[in-house]
Order: C-alpha cells, then sequence, then structure tokens
C-alpha cells in the first residue's frame, strides 16, 4: 500500500471514529446515517472491481454500535466497553467514553510504565581505572 493510500485509510478511519462519537452526543438519525456512510467507504477500499461480495465489518460494526447507543441497557455496554477498549488515541478514547456514559478504562498503551534507572555509566570502569587498562 502506497503511503498515500495508508494516510487516506488512516484518515478515513479516523473520521468513522468522529462521526461515532458524534453520533454518540446527539443521537441524531442524519449523523446516524453519517457513521454508516463512512463505514460504507471504508467497507469498499480496494473491492470496486471484484465480483466476490464487499467487505462489510465497518458496516456491521456501525449499526451494531449505534443500535447499542439508542437501546442504553446494561447488555449493550459490552458492544461499547469493546469498541472503546480498541482505540488507542487516548483523547478519542476519553471522550467517547464521556459520551457514553462509561467509566473510563484507559487502553493498555497508556497505562504507566515502571521508568528503569538510568544509570548512564553503570558497569564501566572509572577514569582512575582507565590508565591501568
Amino acid at each position: 500500500m502506497s503511503p498515500l493510500g495508508s494516510e487516506r485509510h488512516a484518515g478515513l478511519l479516523r473520521a468513522w471514529h468522529l462521526a461515532v462519537l458524534r453520533f454518540a452526543l446527539t443521537r441524531d438519525n442524519a449523523d446516524r446515517l453519517g457513521v454508516l456512510a463512512i463505514a460504507n467507504e471504508i467497507d469498499r477500499l480496494g473491492h470496486q472491481h471484484q465480483v466476490e461480495p464487499p467487505f462489510s465489518f465497518f458496516r456491521r460494526t456501525s449499526a451494531e454500535l449505534c443500535a447499542a447507543m439508542m437501546r442504553q441497557q446494561t447488555a449493550n455496554d459490552d458492544i461499547l466497553s469493546r469498541y472503546l477498549a480498541q482505540i488507542e488515541d487516548v483523547r478519542l478514547h476519553r471522550a467517547l467514553s464521556a459520551a457514553l456514559g462509561i467509566p473510563q478504562q484507559e487502553p493498555d498503551s497508556t497505562k504507566k510504565r515502571i521508568k528503569p534507572k538510568h544509570d548512564l555509566w553503570k558497569g564501566l570502569p572509572s577514569r582512575s581505572n582507565l590508565s591501568r587498562l
């Protein structure tokens, strides 16, 4: 895939996440249709001239997410939590978590890492020992 193609894919994916966020905030049918339109565009990438049925992951996922947001039942929290767990962008994760009313759980990439003690000179001979080497 060319760098231009991957940038387009990344841009569409970000637009899809933002459309999901917008729908989560407004619950408006026009915003739901926007989510589905972007999902359709993503699913069509690379399948314009193929005979087999097009990829439909994003359309299915979008329909499932929108339905879960509209129903607002505890059983749907699992669907929404799984979606949130896949979002690596911290700001987007926080915004969606707040919009969906789901307690915030940071994505794995933002968990605090134990910082190693940086002892740059550890294991090296001292200067006084250099003249003897």
